[in-house]
């Protein structure tokens, strides 16, 4: 206890006791409560809670930094949905503003990575009417076809939930019709905040809660892994978000399912939430510290690098981050339509590694579900990898 102590109390300043006290139980493997959460959130200097995360982060991996080869293929930003803090989606009456995929132009962006070395598509969108549940396992099919060895990674809960109903069938039917059609593993997108009234003035007439929530444990239930994300830094509070890690929290208890959570902050360009002020770098370090202490059962906590930017991901594996994604490659316009800070989001290998090794972390390839693929440790930065 005295060398938690010790270690805590080290460039912190004074702190008061129970503060303190937090810190020490949590260190001693005590799991952290919503009291203690709320207390943290509110009163604990950022760079607490960093240097509780970062030994947290350190104690389960180590230096190491994961990063994936990865692309994305967005079929269609025509939505039926209105959700008030997006930046990227267009309603079905203003289709000309918008874009939808053909089967053929998806494909295209698939071949266009034949012999290259991206393990992963990642496969998010809009949700549109006509694109629905048979469209989308005949384009998986066709996709695993060309390029079987490609982990695909598609269809955010909301997504799902839309064409799963629309088709008539259960989630576990809808899910498994997927899976043997060729997907591989969820993304986390459409948590937002869980509360309800939240998600009333947000995103009122999308999936709710439970119904995110039971769409990932029957994923789970069906031996495939997902991500979870939250939405953050826009009308919600402390308390909300708190609530949310504890939903997540939960489940990860019960199936195990869950690779890594992603903290999504929200950008206001161009959407129907442009008079809210994004949250600064404090808080961003705030969140993210907070997640990995909090989800003390979630293996990953991820710094989604093209929505917060390179140098700001960079800054994060020292609060609790240890996972920066992927390569992108372009293909993503969900963040940049937003006034993220990338707006040509693209890093190449040896991009991405020379920002891990630049702030003394160290780079390691892994594929989608964290097995290691390539150590990029001793590789010199700048070499074309």
């Amino acid at each position: 206890m005295k060398k938690h102590h010790s270690v805590l109390n080290q460039r912190q300043g004074k702190l008061s006791p129970d503060i303190l006290s937090i810190g020490e139980k949590i260190l001693s493997g005590h799991r952290l409560n919503d009291k203690d959460a709320l207390l943290l959130f509110e009163k604990a200097p950022v760079s607490y809670l960093g240097s509780i995360a970062n030994r947290i982060r350190i104690s389960r991996h180590g230096k190491v930094t994961y990063f994936n080869r990865n692309f994305h293929i967005e079929p269609t930003n025509i939505c039926v949905f209105d959700c008030k803090f997006c930046s990227y989606s267009r309603e079905l009456k203003k289709q000309s503003e918008g874009w939808t995929l053909t089967e053929a132009e998806m494909l295209a962006q698939v071949d266009a990575y034949t012999g290259k070395a991206e393990t992963e598509v990642h496969i998010v969108g809009g949700v549109h009417p006509k694109m629905g549940l048979e469209f989308f396992g005949n384009l998986l099919a066709k996709i695993k076809e060309k390029r079987p060895d490609l982990h695909i990674k598609g269809y955010t809960a909301v997504e799902l939930e839309y064409m799963i109903r629309k088709a008539g069938k259960s989630y576990r039917e809808g899910l498994a019709y997927l899976k043997e059609k060729g997907l591989d593993s969820l993304p986390g997108g459409g948590a937002e905040i869980f509360d309800p009234e939240i998600r009333k003035q947000i995103c009122a007439d999308k999936c709710n809660a439970n119904q995110w929530l039971d769409i990932h444990r029957t994923v789970h239930q069906l031996d495939m892994k997902s991500n979870a994300t939250i939405l953050y830094g826009h009308i919600e509070s402390y308390k909300h978000r708190i609530s949310h890690m504890e939903a997540l929290r939960q489940l990860q208890d019960e199936t195990g399912g869950f690779n890594a959570f992603i903290p999504l902050k929200f950008r206001n360009g161009d959407n129907q939430m442009s008079d809210i002020d994004e949250v600064n770098l404090i808080e961003d370090a705030k969140m993210f510290s907070m997640a990995r202490i909090y989800l003390d059962n979630f293996p990953h906590i991820k710094a989604y690098w093209p929505m917060i930017g390179r140098e700001t991901a960079q800054l994060l594996q020292d609060f609790g981050v240890n996972d920066l994604d992927g390569t992108i490659d372009d293909t993503t316009k969900i963040y940049s339509m937003a006034g993220a800070e990338e707006q040509h989001p693209v890093m190449n290998t040896s991009e991405i590694v020379a920002l891990i090794k630049s702030s003394g972390h160290s780079p390691v390839e892994r594929d989608s579900l964290y097995h290691e693929l390539r150590d990029y440790s001793d590789n010199k930065a700048g070499v074309v990898l």
